[in-house]
């Protein structure tokens, strides 16, 4: 939180890696939201969603008739970010063409929309995360180097919750607030017997797998407990 708190304000681009379901998305909200872009657009693109070409088309936007389906002229996510952020999440599974083109947007803040002739500028804070050991990819070959180290100018790293347990607690009883509410169920707390399974868990899918574990007691709970 000290590393956010410093580095909101600041166009430089981070890196935020952890596994599934730490919140890394969380993370990149924060930097948004406590900086001076905040009343600017998040815009948030996950890159294993789709495959390169639509990517590509999602990210750079395209003119009409650049492909078939493309009927007119569409923005891409870099130009609805314009004076925001753009959050890449899971940039480790990018292709290597979309790699080398997004160094080029990250270097120069200037690309082209896919079947495009006129160079668009753009003012855009580049934020992205990944569950995947980037210095290892970077080894094997599969991710750019250059790429990598312009990414990870800050770079934040969060724990899985297996290793800040002491964090469960906290974060279970927020979750037993938000969801009374969410799911219209007068539960109020979590007993100590409770408490102890939940931190006697490992916690594979991290703090998402926490959350949806409370929901699912709060939907069964007969008891305001």
């Amino acid at each position: 939180f000290g590393l956010i708190r410093q580095v909101a304000d600041h166009r430089s681009t981070v890196l935020i890696q952890g596994e599934s379901g730490v919140g890394k998305e969380l993370v990149a909200r924060a930097l948004h939201y406590s900086g001076e872009r905040a009343d600017r657009p998040f815009v948030p693109v996950n890159c294993t969603a789709l495959p390169e070409t639509l990517l590509e088309s999602e990210l750079f936007g395209h003119e009409k008739g650049a492909f078939t389906g493309a009927v007119s002229r569409r923005a891409g996510k870099f130009e609805l970010a314009e004076g925001g952020t753009i959050f890449l999440d899971e940039i480790g599974e990018m292709s290597p063409k979309l790699q080398m083109d997004l160094l080029r947007v990250l270097e120069q803040r200037r690309f082209f929309r896919v079947g495009g002739t006129e160079e668009i500028s753009i003012d855009v804070r580049f934020i992205a995360a990944t569950n995947r050991d980037l210095y290892e990819a970077v080894e094997s070959g599969s991710f750019r180097d250059d790429l990598y180290y312009r990414l990870k100018v800050i770079q934040i790293t969060l724990p899985p919750l297996r290793e800040r347990l002491e964090d469960l607690p906290l974060l279970a009883t927020q979750f037993v607030e938000d969801l009374s509410i969410e799911l219209g169920k007068s539960v109020t707390g979590i007993s100590e017997g409770a408490l102890a399974m939940l931190l006697a868990r490992e916690w594979r899918g991290n703090v998402r797998e926490l959350r949806n574990c409370v929901e699912r007691a709060m939907v069964i709970c007969p008891r305001s407990v």
